[in-house]
């Protein structure tokens, strides 16, 4: 018991343990280093206020085609008739010209194989029939030509005719007044010789002869009036017969001008048939044509809408979807209503592609990774459905530098955000317009661009 008691440890008083333990204890620097770290964090901050923060307008959509004609299509057939053969396989590539579908004919105007012979046949007997009037035109102008002649002639003599038969009523007349006056000179001297045998200076035969003469003198005036009618009757036969001779000619020149009239008709009804039959002919030429349905431009098939063999297809219905081959992307974006205004054609994007892995800091666009630059195209002017502005963004031509071209892998269809870049603000400002739900702002007015 004494050993154990000798070997114990020596423990020092408790007076002693407050002096001793106060040199080994660390000195306590919490609260300065505490405060050092606030301050420079405070300072950090102030400076992050500062920095420039690039304003973005967001947007969500989907990769579309730039051009109408770059966008998924539908292959219509232009007229009705029976699937015989496809000619292809959804997914399978396809060139312009190319053989999508072969179809067979359904309507009963088109089903005589010998059809086109029908036609051409026709054709022919209708060009025959225009010939025909042709030459009935040509003989009835020439028979007009021999009236038109004929009567000439005809017109001459009857026209001189008359011409005689007036000299002649003329001729007769004078003669007519001379005879008269003779008749009167002769009537006065049988008076005379009258008064004169009653008082005996002429004898009974003196009397006689006279009397006999004016007898004569008479008869002539009878004569020369009889003979002024008949040139009279005769000169009015003349102008009757030149009457009658143009009358004629009037009536067989109506009956030639009527003939030329239904040869005119009958020319004009076939080159009408003809017309008619050409059209028929060229529409069936082309109606073989279609008999194929071809590929409107390079692509590829996307889907057929039309299945089976010996279905029938109504005219201009769709039987398949075609994806055009090299479409120029662009980025169907949708931005609120109250951002619209502060886009302008032209205004640089920044987009990521769903598939592709990106980093983007909205402020600092410089330092976004998996980004793709865009320049917005085309602004609508009128809202989606969903109260939204739809925007087009394509590729920026040349690609900027440090940058990507958009990926070739790219489909239409697949999901985009973007973000419209604006102009640079303070951090602090835009702090202060997100808490007051501030719309982002800009230096100037954006110029009104009527292509947007």
């Amino acid at each position: 018991m004494g050993n154990k008691a000798h070997l114990a440890p020596k423990l020092p008083k408790w007076e002693e343990l407050s002096s001793s333990g106060r040199s080994q204890l660390l000195k306590n620097k919490g609260p300065f280093l505490l405060g050092r770290i606030l301050m420079v964090a405070i300072l950090i901050f102030v400076i992050i206020l500062f920095l420039p923060w690039r304003q973005t307008i967001p947007g969500r959509g989907t990769v579309t085609a730039l051009r109408p004609e770059d966008r998924p299509q539908t292959v219509q057939n232009q007229i009705g008739g029976r699937i015989e053969r496809w000619a292809v396989k959804e997914g399978a590539e396809v060139k312009k010209g190319d053989t999508i579908l072969v179809i067979s004919e359904t309507m009963q105007s088109y089903f005589d194989p010998d059809l086109q012979l029908r036609l051409n046949e026709q054709l022919s007997a209708k060009v025959s029939s225009e010939e025909a009037a042709d030459q009935k035109m040509n003989a009835t102008k020439a028979q007009i030509d021999a009236l038109t002649s004929g009567l000439r002639y005809q017109l001459e003599a009857a026209q001189n005719k008359v011409a005689q038969s007036r000299n002649l009523v003329k001729i007769d007349s004078a003669d007519l007044v001379a005879i008269e006056s003779f008749f009167e000179t002769s009537k006065a001297r049988v008076e005379r010789y009258e008064q004169g045998y009653k008082n005996g200076l002429f004898s009974l035969t003196d009397i006689e002869t006279r009397r006999l003469n004016l007898q004569n003198d008479q008869a002539k005036v009878v004569s020369a009036q009889n003979k002024l009618i008949n040139s009279r009757q005769a000169l009015t036969n003349a102008i009757i017969d030149l009457d009658n001779i143009r009358a004629k000619y009037n009536e067989s020149l109506a009956k030639a001008q009527s003939d030329m009239s239904s040869a005119l008709s009958s020319k004009a009804s076939a080159q009408g048939d003809i017309a008619k039959l050409r059209n028929e002919i060229a529409n069936f030429d082309v109606r073989r044509g279609l008999y194929v349905v071809r590929a409107p431009q390079n692509g590829y098939v996307v889907k057929t809408l039309k299945a089976g063999i010996g279905e029938n297809i109504k005219e201009g219905e769709s039987i398949a979807t075609l994806q055009p081959k090299t479409p120029l992307m662009a980025a169907e974006l949708y931005v609120d209503a109250i951002d619209v205004p502060l886009i302008i054609n032209e205004s640089e994007a920044r987009l990521q592609f769903e598939g592709w892995p990106s980093v983007q800091f909205s402020g600092w666009p410089a330092v976004a990774v998996g980004t793709f630059s865009g320049t917005v195209t085309v602004i609508d002017r009128v809202s989606s459905p969903n109260g939204k502005y739809r925007l087009l963004v394509r590729p920026t031509d040349p690609v900027p530098d440090k940058d990507e071209p958009w990926p070739e892998k790219l489909r239409l269809g697949s999901g985009v955000f973007g973000r419209v870049i604006l102009d640079a603000v303070p951090v602090w400002y835009e702090i202060w317009r997100q808490l007051n739900g501030f719309p982002p702002s800009l230096e100037r007015e954006p110029k009104t661009d009527e292509g947007g």
